[in-house]
């Protein structure tokens, strides 16, 4: 079938047929294999902290681990299906393919054409950051849902006028801020943006709009007011959340713990987006140069009806500042780290999709293509992989780990890292580990006769008597130490040494004979 035989029949396709299978793509690679790599650290805290809530009831705020909403979502989904790595992937895996629906939401206001949608839609759906982040349980996929969210109310509540969108709109603004303390970026950014079309007489509000309003932040402080007082029982946190969210983030700023150059997102871009970067990049020049919307914008007079106004131009212009807001917030953030991508890669997303017809289709095959290829390395690689993506991902050695205390019945854990033990050994299966956080003397355990004992390498013993030593990996990351010489030859190979925290493992020499 040739080329002008595709065209004319997808222009016969409805956008809900086209959006349907981009959909159940996007979904399949969200949940298929859910389980094929072991819970990062942060995901079996996350995971962990919500049997809690589940199994005992108790949770109350801390910034460390961000906002409340994450915990009683998985709770609840462990209550119905049970506490496990699929249930606790498939929870962001759901939402992340949402945000394709959400998609299809945004072009149904009239804001997003048909082609700009679906190709904005069929990117998502495969960008390795966001399928990957789609697998894993973190705040930043839910927080992006209720981000989109929130912008498609908005949108909603301009074009169709009804109060109840607005009210939307509250819901959304307050759910993402119950995720993570960085949601205020994107509220600034639509507020300032939507305020100034108004400004502007871009467009119009319902008279009703100060009533909206109201009833917008009453119902975000009453989601609030719910989750961050864990159902009323701790009241004061909703007064003291903002500062304490203020004072632990300002001093993990400063500290620096996980600390990159400013432009480390681009480096991010550069490895795994690098062509909806180019398209990005492209269609802001065909959009403001080549088609003239940009000048054709400023010549807008104030008198014109909104009717006549390009509804897709003034959506490039909130893309573009959405684009450099979150990528100057992000980049001058002191942490850096790989999940914060999908919060600047969205609006790339959308810059990359504009236009894409006639010869740039080819570029569009092709970003697919790498896409795909980058998402099949980095989501379903049955191994350990030399990636920043992963930044301190598990090894897969701790599943000869686990199986090595499975068969135990006494087990020592004397180390300070440790994760995802408690989550793979919840409830009564901690019974049989005596946990002393730190390498401690022997005798303390002599009397117990532990069956396996596990140390920190860096804080271990020399030997064990009657017992025999093996080092394993607990965790890796991509150690631009010891790379930074072959950067080219590792770009294209994905080959090298990595950054390891290797736990030694001491296991009795009589314990198979028993």
């Amino acid at each position: 079938m040739n080329i002008q035989a595709l065209r004319e029949r997808y222009s016969q396709w409805s956008v809900e047929k086209i959006f349907g299978i981009i959909f159940l793509t996007g979904f399949i690679f969200r949940v298929i294999l859910p389980n094929f790599k072991l819970l990062h650290h942060d995901e079996a805290i996350h995971a962990w902290f919500s049997y809690e809530l589940l199994t005992k009831g108790m949770y109350q705020y801390d910034p460390m681990y961000h906002g409340p909403l994450l915990y009683y979502l998985a709770a609840a989904l462990f209550r119905v299906f049970g506490d496990s790595d699929l249930v606790a992937r498939l929870l962001p895996a759901v939402f992340g393919s949402a945000i394709i629906i959400l998609i299809y939401a945004i072009y149904k206001t009239g804001w997003l054409s048909k082609n700009h949608a679906v190709w904005a839609g069929l990117f998502f759906a495969l960008s390795p950051n966001m399928v990957y982040f789609s697998r894993f349980l973190r705040h930043d996929i839910f927080q992006l849902f209720f981000t989109v969210l929130l912008l498609f109310s908005i949108l909603a509540y301009i074009e169709f006028k009804k109060p109840g969108w607005a009210l939307f709109a509250g819901f959304s603004a307050a759910c993402g801020m119950c995720l993570k303390e960085d949601m205020p970026v994107a509220i600034l950014v639509f507020g300032l943006f939507f305020v100034s079309l108004i400004y502007f007489r871009h467009i119009t509000l319902p008279v009703t709009w100060k009533r909206d309003l109201m009833g917008a932040v009453l119902i975000a402080a009453g989601i609030g007011f719910v989750f961050y007082t864990s159902f009323f029982h701790h009241p004061q946190m909703f007064f003291e959340a903002p500062f304490k969210a203020i004072e632990h983030w300002t001093s993990m700023h400063d500290q620096c713990r996980l600390c990159g150059p400013p432009y480390w997102y681009l480096l991010m871009f550069l490895l795994y987006e690098i062509p909806l970067l180019i398209l990005a990049v492209y269609g802001i020049w065909q959009w403001g140069w080549k088609d003239k919307s940009f000048s054709g914008i400023r010549h807008l007079k104030q008198d014109e009806q909104r009717t006549d106004y390009p509804k897709s131009s003034l959506f490039m212009i909130l893309l573009l500042i959405w684009t450099c807001s979150t990528l100057v917030f992000y980049g001058w953030v002191g942490e850096k780290v790989p999940w914060l991508m999908i919060h600047q890669l969205f609006p790339v997303i959308l810059l990359a999709s504009y236009k894409i017809e006639g010869k740039k289709v080819i570029a569009g095959v092709i970003t697919i293509v790498f896409l795909l290829v980058m998402t099949m390395h980095v989501c379903f690689t049955p191994a350990d992989i030399n990636e920043p993506i992963v930044q301190v991902q598990n090894s897969e050695d701790m599943r000869e780990v686990m199986a090595i205390i499975d068969s135990g019945e006494k087990i020592v854990v004397a180390s300070d890292s440790y994760w995802p033990l408690p989550w793979y050994y919840r409830g009564g299966r901690w019974d049989k580990i005596l946990f002393y956080g730190k390498k401690v003397d022997p005798v303390i355990w002599s009397g117990d006769e532990p069956d396996i004992i596990i140390t920190h390498d860096v804080d271990s013993y020399s030997s064990l008597q009657g017992y025999e030593k093996r080092e394993y990996h607990l965790s890796y990351w991509f150690s631009w130490y010891d790379n930074q010489h072959r950067i080219l030859p590792w770009y294209f190979l994905r080959d090298g040494k990595m950054g390891t925290v290797n736990l030694d493992v001491f296991t009795r020499t009589n314990l198979y004979q028993n």
